[in-house]
């Protein structure tokens, strides 16, 4: 096959990320945004190995698609199950875990099925829109990107994974611009000065923070804007108002410059009865009430703490350092992003922890410079999983348990064959749905060492 072939293609199977899979001639081709079951009309294509097809027309649907709850579905770029019952979504996350971890024959585990999210509606904690247009050369929008596409936007009016507070700060943002008649930030052209909206909101507490992001080169004064938001009706309560400036050519959100335009520059969070404040920058998760569930069983998988020493790993704020805390002898997180080390030691202090020791530096380099040996280890490493040489010396520490907490199995299961090869040995996995209505899943394996 060395051109483009036009052909109806039978969804016969799924696989991570959100991927299906037909096979035309033989060969098997790949479909992005499709279901088991679906029959498609698709351009096939070869992209390096493998051939990948691009939807052209649903011929017929699956069996269990349903009409979509949110009904930019089909437009938007945020959401990939907005057309099944969320049972079915669970299935579909349980079974590509599963076969992921039987390709790569990890087995002998006792699997602790996936637990559902709190709700799979309004959910979400922090949203990123993006400015756009709504069509080349449209309107001003402001959103989740349209699929497959860089620029143009959806303006999220009927996002259902976000509450009514998200949607009455997003169009009272985008109208104030649209009066201004500014344009949103093109980075081909480099022209125009609107380019994120942030929105974060502490489940528990009801607190919102609210982070503009522009170029330096916006020019108008922001305090009508920020009367206009303070006062909207809603049942939740602003703190704090950012502007940030970010002339970065590449479309990332990230800070030259933050200013407080209203209040303080961070939100707070209760997980677990600790308080935690959180930054505009910093990581936490997104679903706090899923959190609660997630930060559970890792408690479950560690069992008995006391008088133990922990090293948590890609530690971020500090979050799971803290809930684990309580009998250890001692915490140990490391993470790299320095802002997220400074919240974590101001969190500790807080909940007036001080068995918890804070960290700023890589793993792959800071893990050799501890003093401390540790008896557990918990890991929550970005998605790409670990470094393959931090993950030597991590072995190297002769844990006696390793809990690791993933939010991409791919990575997740090449990690786990490493420590499966250096004499450990699989307890119990559980999967977590942290993310309702999109593809992502969270998995928290258990590790134990084996004595020889």
């Amino acid at each position: 096959m060395t051109k483009k072939i036009n052909c109806d293609l039978k969804i016969v199977d799924m696989q991570f990320p959100n991927i299906g899979i037909g096979y035309y001639d033989g060969k098997k081709v790949k479909v992005k945004n499709s279901l088991k079951g679906q029959v498609l009309n698709v351009n096939i294509s070869k992209k390096r190995k493998s051939y990948e097809g691009k939807i052209i027309d649903i011929v017929s649907k699956a069996n269990e698609e349903i009409i979509p709850d949110c009904i930019d579905f089909d437009l938007c770029g945020g959401c990939t199950y907005q057309n099944i019952p969320y049972e079915y979504e669970l299935e579909i996350k349980k079974n590509i875990v599963l076969d992921l971890f039987d390709k790569e024959d990890i087995k002998d585990f006792k699997f602790l099925d996936i637990e559902p999210a709190p709700s799979f509606k309004n959910y979400r904690n922090k949203m990123e829109f993006s400015f756009g247009d709504n069509e080349k050369g449209g309107k001003l929008a402001l959103g989740m990107h349209k699929r497959n596409s860089y620029y143009e936007v959806v303006t999220s009016k009927n996002c259902n994974i976000i509450d009514e507070n998200y949607k009455k700060i997003l169009i009272t943002v985008l109208e104030f611009f649209k009066s201004k008649d500014l344009k949103f930030y093109h980075k081909s052209t480099r022209e125009g000065v609107l380019r994120h909206l942030i929105i974060r909101k502490g489940e528990f507490t009801k607190e919102i923070l609210i982070n503009l992001v522009t170029t330096s080169n916006l020019n108008i004064d922001l305090n009508d804007l920020v009367d206009e938001l303070l006062n909207l009706k809603l049942d939740a309560k602003i703190v704090g108002i950012l502007h940030t400036i970010n002339d970065s050519i590449a479309d990332i959100v990230k800070a030259d410059k933050v200013n407080i335009l209203f209040g303080k520059d961070f939100y707070r969070e209760i997980l677990l009865g600790l308080e935690f404040k959180v930054s505009a920058f910093s990581f936490f998760q997104t679903n706090s009430a899923g959190a609660q569930k997630l930060y559970s069983t890792v408690k479950e998988f560690l069992s008995d703490s006391k008088d133990k020493i922990i090293f948590d790993l890609y530690c971020g704020t500090g979050t799971i350092a803290q809930i684990v805390s309580e009998n250890a002898k001692k915490v140990i997180g490391i993470e790299i992003i320095e802002e997220a080390i400074e919240s974590a030691k101001e969190n500790a202090k807080l909940n007036n922890i001080e068995n918890c020791e804070f960290i700023s530096g890589d793993v792959l380099t800071t893990v050799s410079t501890l003093k401390d040996k540790p008896d557990i280890i918990i890991l929550d490493p970005p998605r790409d999983g670990i470094h393959p040489k931090a993950i030597q010396k991590i072995i190297d520490f002769n844990a006696k348990k390793i809990i690791y907490i993933s939010c991409k199995p791919t990575s997740l299961v090449r990690d786990l064959k490493i420590f499966l090869e250096n004499n450990y040995k699989i307890e119990k996995v559980k999967l977590h749905d942290m993310f309702p209505r999109t593809y992502h899943v969270e998995t928290v394996v258990e590790l134990k060492k084996i004595n020889i």
